[in-house]
């Protein structure tokens, strides 16, 4: 049981700590450029701001769009903790299962956003049927590379006027350095097929050899 509660525990401390910052945020700084902190020079603040949809700001655009993403959300935090469970019981490595724990504390960190911050912070996008399940997601870390129009031919962010690089929290942080050692380190974590094969025929005829 020690083993299940060592690596859930990591995605529980990613929850704690993207919660923790989310309330500072909210409770202690102003919403958009009025509040913006300089942390390093121009490129590095922390600017509050909510996003309505996936990542980048997208969003679906029908009435019901919101409240999919965050049903789809649920269902993936599921799928991830049950994947959890199943690979610390086969004894996966060690580091891929502190990326898997770090993924699911980032999905469950950004779906306490979208299921109860329409109520909890009142931040459901205007036009939401209900506040339930359509919070909005709270981003803070901000690093100004560029700013500027995008123009109209674009796809997707054509017509506006936005950063190049997006504003993201603790939650998306902790999914994209996992997601990262996982590519970084999958020779590791998942060795070629082939090698193995190769490995153990090679064992078979040195005991039958011998």
């Amino acid at each position: 049981m020690n083993k299940y509660l060592k690596y859930f525990g990591i995605a529980l401390l990613v929850i704690i700590i993207d919660q923790a910052v989310k309330m500072l945020v909210h409770f202690e700084m102003d919403f958009g450029s009025p509040g913006q902190i300089p942390i390093f020079g121009d490129w590095f603040k922390l600017h509050y701001t909510t996003n309505p949809g996936m990542a980048f700001g997208m969003e679906l655009g029908s009435e019901y769009g919101k409240l999919f993403l965050t049903s789809f959300r649920l269902v993936a935090m599921v799928g991830i903790g049950y994947y959890l469970y199943h690979i610390i019981s086969k004894k996966q490595p060690r580091l891929y299962i502190v990326c898997i724990a770090m993924i699911l504390g980032g999905a469950i960190g950004n779906l306490i956003d979208s299921v109860f911050y329409g109520v909890w912070l009142n931040n459901a996008p205007y036009n939401a049927t209900t506040p339930w399940f359509h919070g909005q997601v709270v981003d803070m870390f901000y690093f100004d590379i560029w700013e500027g129009y995008i123009p109209d031919w674009m796809p997707i962010w054509g017509g506006s006027y936005t950063a190049l690089w997006p504003i993201f929290n603790v939650a998306d942080a902790s999914i994209f350095i996992g997601v990262a050692m996982i590519l970084i380190f999958q020779g590791r974590f998942f060795p070629d097929k082939k090698e193995d094969d190769t490995a153990e025929g090679k064992k078979e005829l040195d005991q039958i050899s011998e």
